[in-house]
């Protein structure tokens, strides 16, 4: 039996596994999120706690020890911490959007281009090279307190295992990995202002690392392995291996990813490089801040409940009654397949005559046209998998289809946590059938009368979306 731990921003996941993939058992529990002024912080402590928790559920729901455990989580975001692995400040989120300013100025100086062209990385607020620099300049003393600046499943594994802190190259190519060597650019530390601050960034380990649990939550003496974190282990997880074949992740975060073998730095400065354990392959990454945080927001507003969503979109035409929405609601803005972040969300065509299933629905047109945008600026080629809270609504999902003209392949359950499995068999050299444990759920087809309505309706959102760019300058 097997145990794949998904760390997210909102909930802390952990499935049991048999060994023909099959999904036996999950626990979850919510972690707090504080957002105030744009800073998104989280607290350290519970979310380890919720990681314990979580393990302690599991185990004692199914029985049998677990043969191996693997380990992913959310990226990005800045986790001070002490030789210990304790948290010498609360977590700065990917979320966080306080070093915007910061990122404006890159972007004016041409830095942020630069450290694209170099390392593949469009740094956005929330990522750890403006979170650092801004830390520096504003809260030195949390840095000098701390021995290291990691990600989250770093400090988890670090605190599950005792093991030295250190990242894997997937959590840190953004935004100091070359992605060509497989190790920090130290050209790129300088050119952010942080040579002092050099030694807080986590040795990478190269594959990711393995360590046995001291007993928290797992046994002591489980073999776990640290990464890649969630956008990768999804990729995994769904069986996205083959270039040009792609995953959409439905989240809190609407990820675009596309397997590749080719690097390329040129073009508009954009998303990420995704290092794999596989050197010379990678995913070439759209991860938009946009995503079912959007539609949350709506149904809040509206009064509407989830499970009343699937009836609403079945019962409201594609177009919304004229209503659109450019769903860019983070505080940070927006970081793919483009970075603003002064960008905004806007609502237009509304009037008294508007319905909330009007606005539900335009918002997640919007949205599946922020997601046509990353993923054909990702280079998506194959076939697409997606996966994430969003496909638990089919009309959603159908919606989707159609706004992407493509076939969905629809990957249900943990599928972030299967591929830390999946990961962590790779690494010990345990054999598990891959093709089995990725198996899509289902696939959707597109109508091809509204996927011909929504390619002109694509061509209209980036004519507003270009619009609304420039006023956020």
């Amino acid at each position: 039996m097997y145990v794949g731990i998904d760390v997210g921003t909102s909930t802390v996941k952990a499935a049991a596994f048999d060994g023909s993939g099959r999904e036996l058992a999950v626990a979850a529990r919510p972690v707090g999120l504080s957002m105030h002024g744009g800073f998104v912080e989280q607290d350290m402590d519970e979310v380890y706690g919720a990681v314990v928790a979580v393990l302690d559920e599991l185990s004692a729901e199914v029985d049998g020890p677990f043969e191996l455990a693997g380990l992913t989580g959310q990226g990005d975001g800045v986790w001070l911490v002490d030789a210990k692995g304790r948290p010498v400040r609360a977590a700065a989120s990917w979320m966080d959007g306080r070093a915007h300013e910061l990122l404006d100025q890159w972007l004016a100086d041409g830095t942020f281009e630069t450290v694209f062209r170099r390392t593949g990385s469009a740094m956005f607020p929330g990522c750890p090279g403006p979170l650092l620099a801004w830390l520096a300049a504003h809260e030195p003393a949390a840095l000098d307190a701390a021995t290291s600046a990691l990600y989250c499943k770093d400090m988890v594994f670090q605190r599950l295992t005792g093991a030295r802190a250190a990242t894997d190259v997937s959590d840190a190519s953004m935004p100091f990995l070359d992605p060509r060597t497989r190790s920090y650019d130290n050209g790129v530390v300088e050119l952010l202002g942080l040579t002092r601050r050099r030694g807080l960034l986590a040795p990478v380990s190269d594959p990711v690392a393995t360590a046995e649990t001291r007993g928290e939550g797992l046994p002591a003496g489980t073999r776990i392995a640290n990464g890649p974190y969630d956008l990768p282990a999804c990729a995994l997880g769904a069986g996205v291996t083959e270039p040009g074949d792609g995953l959409l992740i439905v989240g809190t975060c609407l990820a675009s990813l596309v397997a590749t073998t080719e690097l390329d730095l040129s073009g508009e400065p954009a998303g990420l490089y995704i290092s794999l354990d596989r050197p010379g392959h990678w995913l070439r990454a759209m991860p938009a801040m946009v995503g079912t945080a959007a539609l949350d927001w709506v149904l809040s507003t509206t009064g509407v409940r989830h499970k009343e969503v699937d009836g609403l979109l079945a019962a409201t035409p594609p177009g919304a009654g004229g209503v659109r929405v450019l769903p860019y609601f983070a505080p940070s803005g927006e970081r793919a397949p483009f970075v603003e972040p002064r960008l905004r969300a806007e609502l237009t065509g509304v009037s008294l005559e508007s319905t909330p299933a009007d606005l539900i629905r335009a918002t997640c047109e919007g949205i599946g046209y922020a997601a046509r945008h990353c993923l054909e600026a990702a280079g998506l080629t194959g076939s697409l998998a997606v996966c994430g809270g969003g496909t638990r609504s089919p009309a959603w999902m159908q919606l989707l289809a159609d706004v992407l003209g493509r076939p969905l392949r629809i990957v249900e359950g943990e599928v972030g946590a299967r591929g830390a499995v999946l990961a962590a068999a790779e690494r010990y050299g345990v054999p598990l059938d891959a093709g089995a444990w990725t198996r899509p759920t289902r696939i959707v087809e597109p109508d091809a009368d509204r996927a011909a309505y929504y390619s002109a309706g694509f061509e209209d959102h980036l004519g507003r979306l270009t619009a609304a760019r420039h006023r956020s300058r």
